[in-house]
């Protein structure tokens, strides 16, 4: 006798099993927790097996076999969404789910627009997106939570694919008031005295470290924040200068003090920005238009502008 469930409630399974609580799961899906709940109790009748043991101070924890069909079920639904795809193929369209990721530093900046006008040349196309750090990318990549993400160039793990899109220079920001203000240009060496507000992102800093560690010097850090906003606050309210690879269009802080990003001088990396990937991601039909159509942006010249 077949088994009788739907790709819906193998969702809901999963969204209880990484959750943790029936309560987060419905809040995450944005249904009701008797309908999640209805759909476990119908899995586990179908299998024949106990998926979770039910503690009532402390939520749900998968069982031993919980844990394996968990694994197999996200196996499942990465398989049919697919077959979605495959059917737009055949068809010629493009039509489905996008699970987009974005590094928080430029999300605001650069995954906006970009959507929009994804959206508008594929209207059958349903987007999701999520600001993340670096390591976090990775993560929800491996996890097939996202698809492809827009990110940078930074400690790129062998089993995902990197495609490049924008070169991205270090600048640094300094308030117009600071001793360095009216140079044109910045060497690393230049600022080693001064206090220094950290980006202190996973990966980030340790690229912008780098550049000290390359003259065998530490920066003065005074500050560390993982908030691109608050840095830039910190910065205009002459708690120290910063390193950047995005220059926003407005030279204001968040609180409307004035900001100056210098090029930073001598032998150091930009970054490059780029659509990041696991290796098969591209049999979808929906993700390779979404990187060709970030490359035909980034061509005519309408992507984001995130430095010059």
């Amino acid at each position: 006798m077949p088994l009788r469930f739907t790709i819906r409630q193998l969702e809901y399974f999963v969204a209880v099993g990484e959750a943790g609580t029936i309560t987060q799961a419905s809040e995450k899906m944005n249904i009701s927790s008797p309908s999640i709940s209805a759909a476990i109790t119908q899995l586990e009748s179908e299998f024949g097996l106990p998926l979770f043991v039910r503690q009532h101070a402390h939520g749900l924890s998968l069982t031993q076999a919980g844990r394996r069909m968990l694994s197999q079920v996200k196996l499942i639904l990465y398989e049919s969404n697919y077959l979605v795809d495959l059917a737009g193929d055949i068809s010629g369209t493009v039509r489905g789910p996008l699970h987009i990721g974005c590094l928080v530093t430029f999300a605001q900046l650069a995954l906006p627009s970009v959507r929009r006008s994804f959206e508008e040349a594929f209207p059958n196309v349903s987007i999701t997106q999520s600001e993340l750090n670096q390591a976090e990318i990775f993560s929800a990549l491996r996890r097939a939570e996202i698809d492809v993400a827009l990110t940078y160039d930074l400690n790129l793990p062998a089993d995902l694919v990197f495609e490049s899109l924008l070169e991205l220079p270090p600048y640094v920001v300094v308030s117009d008031s600071h001793q360095l203000a009216s140079q044109e240009t910045i060497s690393v060496k230049e600022l080693i005295d001064f206090p220094m507000v950290l980006l202190d992102l996973p990966f980030s800093s340790e690229y912008f470290i780098s550049f000290f560690v390359k003259l065998g010097a530490k920066p003065n850090i005074t500050e560390r924040t993982r908030d691109m906003a608050v840095m830039r606050s910190l910065v205009a309210n002459g708690f120290g200068y910063s390193i950047a690879n995005v220059r926003p269009l407005s030279a204001l802080s968040p609180d409307g003090k004035p900001l100056k990003y210098i090029p930073l001088r001598g032998p150091v990396r930009p970054m490059r920005l780029g659509l990041l990937m696991p290796t098969d991601a591209e049999r979808a039909n929906v993700v390779r238009e979404f990187v060709s159509h970030c490359k035909h942006q980034n061509d005519i010249g309408e992507f984001p502008k995130l430095a010059g």
